[in-house]
């Protein structure tokens, strides 16, 4: 037998670039504020951390395969027919799964220039081909993405807001887009941070899917419910879409604990407002702060702030990632998402959120 193995990957796997997480700790260790990943810093509510552990006491049994009670759940808080839910590890394996399902070799499927970067992984991995549709101001453009539809456009993924410019399209815009799209493209609006959004005109996307039989919108508990961890997510869904991504996706792919968690989390309002109204609070306080230090800072909806640097030596955002990360303080390099000259900032608690600020004031007056 040869030492070397003559299996080798699909076509095309081997040029997809993995994906790359904030960083969680620096060089030596040592404590960190840790604002590169949209983590809330409230965590998960006394009660979810109460049901996760209580189910605990029963990891031997195999988990509900429907997750029957985490869409009952979701579909009582939301108004939403839990027929239509499909629970998943996250939702990025129901983005996944929905191009898996939609997607093949010859098919295109469209993201934004500066979107979630687990679009163009999941399309690739499918065998289709990433189409980019280049956004004005940091914002997507509903013009831009229908002009790059093909009769081979299979799919739409669209980040609602988008990760990592806070930026969003309204309900207006959302509703053009799907309208003049051709009706055999599915639109996937990704509202992973639509918990924090304030705007009169946005919507997440549940009302079209109850209109519509091409649009799904995933959410996910990793943000403002606190559990990324533990990797619950959710799709609403046509009924359609529903049964297909049921035939796919794994048996039990989310797990009791998961499930149990995610109940109580989204059950608990009281826990929900509070992270809400610190994000409200301390998100434009940061952003004031920033921008009078002579930052300039991406207007955001979510949790979350998009910084550019100057393009001056000295202050560029790779200098001002060093000089945070020294001091214990992680922000998120985002060159790979377009941004070379940028960092993205999770707002974190009041203390975190002016440790940043405070070194941030402190690295613009040293190079000045």
């Amino acid at each position: 037998m040869s030492g070397r193995s003559s299996l080798a990957p699909r076509q095309g796997i081997l040029d997809i670039e993995s994906y790359q997480p904030g960083r969680s700790t620096v060089a030596g260790g040592g404590p960190v504020i840790k604002l590169s990943s949209n983590e809330t810093p409230l965590g998960p509510s006394p009660a979810t951390l109460a049901a996760y552990q209580a189910a605990a006491s029963t990891l031997e049994r195999y988990p509900d395969r429907s997750a029957t009670a985490l869409r009952e759940a979701i579909a009582d808080f939301h108004g939403l027919d839990a027929d239509r839910i499909v629970a998943g590890a996250g939702s990025d394996e129901l983005l996944s799964l929905l191009a898996q399902t939609y997607l093949g070799e010859g098919d295109e499927a469209i993201h934004t220039e500066h979107g979630f970067l687990i679009y163009k992984i999941i399309i690739q991995a499918a065998g289709a081909l990433p189409v980019v549709a280049p956004e004005i101001a940091c914002r997507a453009d509903v013009a831009s993405i229908l002009a790059k539809v093909s009769d081979r456009t299979k799919c739409v993924f669209l980040a609602n807001p988008n990760n990592p410019t806070g930026t969003y399209l309204s309900a207006d815009d959302i509703r053009r887009l799907r309208a003049e799209l051709p009706a055999g493209a599915l639109l996937v609006l990704d509202a992973a941070y639509a918990e924090y959004v304030q705007s009169d005109d946005y919507e997440a996307g549940a009302e079209m899917v109850a209109d519509h039989d091409n649009v799904v919108m995933t959410r996910t508990f990793s943000k403002i419910y606190g559990l990324a961890g533990l990797r619950v997510g959710w799709a609403y869904c046509p009924e359609a879409i529903a049964d297909a991504l049921n035939r796919i996706r794994g048996p039990f792919n989310v797990s009791g604990p998961a499930i149990a968690a995610g109940v109580a989390a989204i059950n608990d309002g009281a826990h929900r407002d509070r992270a809400v109204a610190l994000n409200s609070e301390q998100l434009p306080l940061v952003a004031a702060k920033l921008v009078a230090m002579g930052l300039q800072v991406t207007p955001s909806v979510a949790n979350f702030l998009l910084v550019h640097f100057p393009e001056t030596e000295g202050k560029s955002a790779a200098e001002a990632d060093a000089f945070l990360t020294a001091r214990g303080i992680l922000l998120r390099r985002v060159e790979n998402y377009g941004f070379p000259n940028a960092l993205r900032a999770t707002i974190g608690t009041a203390d975190d959120n002016e440790a940043v600020v405070s070194a941030l004031g402190e690295f613009m007056k040293a190079q000045g």
